[in-house]
């Protein structure tokens, strides 16, 4: 357990909201989705989702990346020419650094033949448009650290967390003072020493749990 945390990268890129786009290219249509997954089986699993909602499409191509060190990477030019349509879309995708995301672009054959150069600009141009209707953002790597403390110190605890951007997960106030905050691995030794040194020793701190949250760009 201990090893398997600390191989995990403190932050990666992905997508927090999935997205579509479309364009036109000399009459064939290109539909693209962009999709958040955690596994290659999910990955897999929606690409033929899509495959049977456009069952009449010509090619349905696509990319992925799983993996927060990209552990899994593959594509698909499903019929096109080699090279024009699945490796396209996946150097999108790791140029924009994200990671557990697949794309799948449809394509609707038009009647007018692209070309080689013509069939990589348009994937590549139906991925970026795709790119732009989702939400990508960072999911940073926390350890949910749990503060008790006085009445009296509060105030500095939370004024310390503050001057760091450190999200307050939860608040309790009985005999103690009881806090969860969001604190990025990277900061915790230090978070954790400024806390003692501005409550003068008045402050028990434990870590709870570690995780990925979310943000957006």
């Amino acid at each position: 357990m201990e090893n398997n945390m600390t191989k995990m990268p403190d932050a990666y890129r992905t997508i927090l909201r999935d997205g579509e786009g479309e364009i036109v290219e000399k009459k064939s249509r290109f539909l693209a989705k962009i999709h958040a997954v955690d596994t290659e089986e999910e990955a897999l699993a929606y690409i033929e989702q899509i495959k049977k909602q456009y069952w009449d499409a010509r090619h349905n191509c696509y990319a992925y990346i799983i993996g927060r060190n990209s552990e899994c990477v593959r594509c698909s030019d499903d019929g096109e020419p080699s090279g024009t349509a699945g490796r396209p879309m996946l150097e999108v995708l790791q140029n924009e650094e994200l990671k557990n995301v697949v794309v799948v672009v449809t394509r609707y054959f038009g009647g007018v033949l692209l070309g080689t150069g013509g069939l990589v600009r348009a994937y590549t141009q139906a991925v970026l448009e795709g790119l732009r209707n989702a939400c990508a953002g960072t999911m940073q790597l926390v350890d949910i650290l749990q503060i008790d403390t006085d009445y009296p110190a509060i105030g500095k605890i939370k004024y310390t967390l503050g001057e760091n951007n450190i999200a307050i997960q939860n608040e309790e106030y009985t005999q103690i003072v009881r806090l969860q905050a969001a604190v990025p691995v990277a900061l915790r030794e230090r978070i954790m020493k400024e806390l003692t040194e501005t409550t003068n020793g008045k402050v028990k701190m434990e870590v709870k749990e570690q995780l990925y949250l979310g943000k957006m760009d």
